[in-house]
């Protein structure tokens, strides 16, 4: 395990439910790599995100992420995890009846925040880094649909992660959208964060490449290396 190293695992087995999806996974994610993960419903992909958020228990074999012992990790510590990571959805999850703004406030109180003007200059750091940067009055049903999941890749960055996981960011988005969605997670990847992108978008994943994981016939297949992790 290097020193970069920020997600490993070693041997794991991934549920769904009780039904095993992938086997003997072992994988080494560094700090600053952007990786796709690839693979038909049902092949795994949300469940090992599920897992690396500790939303499903780590039960067979071992793992690690941002420091935190996936196997060993009690409740209570969940969402000292989760503030280590930014967690971005399909379908933006926003709170629709709300403004932009108090979308992020919901999530900086959730997490501790108190200081007013500390929270309010993390909140327009965040607009403007996603190019959002005067719709923060806005109520989230007003924007596109581009604009919310920027929004939610705003969000997923106020507590500084160190790990973006993005499970079908795209999936609701046309392609224009979903190609500058790419980019801004690429844009974030290089300032030092892991990104991991489950995602169905071939094309997407061609125009802008990096290193790949498929999830295919219960093993992962890693182009890092020629052969699969299995």
């Amino acid at each position: 395990m290097g020193l970069d190293t920020i997600i490993h695992l070693q041997k794991v087995s991934i549920f769904q439910k009780k039904n095993l999806v992938l086997a003997n996974v072992n994988l080494e994610i560094d700090k600053g790599e952007l990786v796709y993960m690839l693979g038909k419903t049902g092949s795994g992909k949300s469940s090992l995100l599920r897992t690396l958020y500790a939303d499903v228990p780590l039960i067979d074999g071992s793992g690690s992420i941002a420091e935190f012992d996936l196997r060993a990790i009690k409740q209570k510590d969940v969402s000292f995890l989760r503030r280590k990571l930014g967690i971005i959805f399909q379908d933006f999850q926003l709170l629709t009846d709300r403004t932009v703004n108090e979308n992020l406030l919901f999530v900086l109180k959730a997490t501790g925040w108190t200081d007013k003007q500390l929270m309010q200059e993390r909140m327009q750091n965040v607009l403007e880094k996603v190019g959002l940067g005067t719709k923060g009055f806005k109520m989230t049903h007003e924007l596109s649909g581009g604009e919310q999941q920027r929004v939610a890749i705003g969000r997923a960055l106020l507590n500084d992660p160190e790990v973006i996981l993005a499970d079908e960011p795209t999936g609701n988005l046309d392609p224009e959208t979903s190609e500058e969605i790419i980019s801004l997670l690429m844009e974030i990847s290089k300032t030092g964060r892991a990104v991991i992108i489950a995602t169905h978008d071939i094309l997407m994943v061609q125009k802008f490449p990096s290193r790949t994981l498929k999830c295919e016939n219960g093993i992962i297949l890693d182009s890092k290396s020629s052969v699969s992790i299995s």
